[in-house]
C-alpha cells in the first residue's frame, strides 16, 4: 500500500482492512503482519480500571517519572509520545536531515526533509525488516529501539549521545493505544522536541496504563517466552518445507512460499510481504502465541493434504 504522500506503507498491521476484504470479522483473523509481542501482559483489565481518566486532560508528569526510572534515564530527557510514529516525526522535524541505509522502516524517509550520506545516520535496532541486532561498536545519531526490549530483554542499548526512540505499544501488543517515547541526548534537546509536540498528544488513558503495565512487565521472562515461541514457529514452518530465516526480533523471515501465503490469507492468517522493503520473494511473519502457531500448523496441513490429493 502507498500512502497519500507517495511513500510505501511498510508497517503491516492492516488486518482490519484485509478482514473486511475477505468478509470476515477482524476478531477471527490472525494478523502476522503486525509485529507485536506474543507474550505481552494483558492490558484490557488495566484500561478498564482507568476508564474514568478520559474525563480529565492528560498530565504526563507521573507517567514520565515512572517510565524514566524503568528506562534508567533522567526524566528531563524523556518525552512520551503518541506512539513511536510520533516520536520519529518529532525527531525528524527537529533534525531535518538524515541518512537511511535500506532496507529500513519507511517512516524515517517520510519525515526527514533531506536524506544524504553525509547526514546523521538513522537506524532501527534490531533492524526492521532484517531483524538483526546492531554490532556493539555500531553508532548512529538516531536509534529506533521499538523492538530492542523485545529482542534483548533490556530496555535500551544506552547510547547516551544519540536520540533513542521506543514503542510501548509494540511491547504491550496494543498498537491502538498509541504510546511511545523519545530519549533525547540532552535536556535542552528534549525541551526543543516538546515545543514541536501538539499539546495533550498522549491520552489520559494511555498515561494511566504506564505504571500498572510496567509493574506487569518482566522483560527477561517475556524474552525467554518469545525465544521458545520462535523455535516452535520455525520448527512448524520448516516441517512444511518452508525456508525460514530466524531473527533476533519478534518475527521470522520466510523465503518463497507465495502460493502458501495466499492459502493462509484465505483462512484468515495474514503475513507481511516484504517486496516494498526491496526484499522480493520474502515474507515477514510475526511470532504468535502458542494458539496462533497451532492455527498456522492446521492451515499448512490442509495445504499439504490438498497438494498430495492433486498428484
Amino acid at each position: 500500500m502507498t500512502s497519500p504522500d507517495g511513500v510505501p506503507d511498510e508497517h503491516g498491521g492492516d488486518g482490519r482492512r484485509r478482514a473486511h476484504t475477505l468478509g470476515v470479522d477482524v476478531g477471527d483473523v490472525l494478523d502476522l503482519s503486525a509485529s507485536l509481542h506474543p507474550a505481552a501482559p494483558s492490558i484490557e483489565a488495566v484500561l478498564r480500571d482507568h476508564l474514568a481518566e478520559v474525563r480529565h486532560y492528560p498530565n504526563v508528569d507521573a507517567a514520565t517519572a515512572v517510565l524514566a526510572d524503568a528506562l534508567g534515564v533522567p526524566a528531563d530527557r524523556l518525552l512520551l509520545t503518541n506512539g513511536g510514529a510520533e516520536a520519529i516525526a518529532l525527531v525528524a522535524g527537529h533534525l531535518r536531515c538524515g541518512w537511511v541505509v535500506d532496507p529500513e522502516f519507511s517512516l524515517y524517509r517520510r519525515h526527514l526533509a533531506e536524506i544524504a550520506p553525509h547526514h546523521p545516520r538513522w537506524r532501527s535496532n534490531p533492524s526492521n525488516p532484517l531483524g538483526a541486532l546492531a554490532a556493539l561498536d555500531a553508532d548512529a545519531a538516531v536509534w529506533d529501539e521499538a523492538f530492542y526490549p523485545i529482542a534483548t530483554g533490556r530496555w535500551t542499548r544506552g547510547d547516551r549521545d544519540s536520540w533513542r526512540i521506543g514503542s510501548l505499544t509494540k511491547l504491550w501488543a496494543a498498537p491502538g493505544l498509541r504510546l511511545g517515547y523519545a530519549i533525547a541526548p540532552s535536556a535542552a534537546a528534549r525541551d526543543a522536541l516538546m515545543l514541536r509536540q501538539p499539546r495533550w498528544s498522549v491520552s489520559s488513558l494511555a498515561l494511566a496504563a504506564v505504571e500498572p503495565m510496567l509493574a506487569r512487565t518482566d522483560l527477561a521472562k517475556m524474552r525467554a517466552e518469545l525465544d521458545g515461541l520462535r523455535d516452535e514457529l520455525v520448527a512448524t514452518l520448516t516441517h512444511f518445507q518452508l525456508v525460514v530465516e530466524p531473527t533476533s526480533a519478534n518475527w521470522v523471515l520466510v523465503h518463497g512460499g507465495g502460493a502458501v501465503w495466499d492459502h493462509l490469507e484465505s483462512h484468515g492468517v495474514f503475513v507481511r510481504d516484504c517486496t516494498s522493503f526491496g526484499l522480493s520473494g520474502i515474507a515477514r511473519l510475526a511470532i504468535p502465541d502458542a494458539a496462533g502457531i497451532a492455527r498456522v500448523r492446521r492451515v499448512l496441513e490442509t495445504v499439504t493434504r490438498r497438494a498430495e490429493a492433486s498428484r
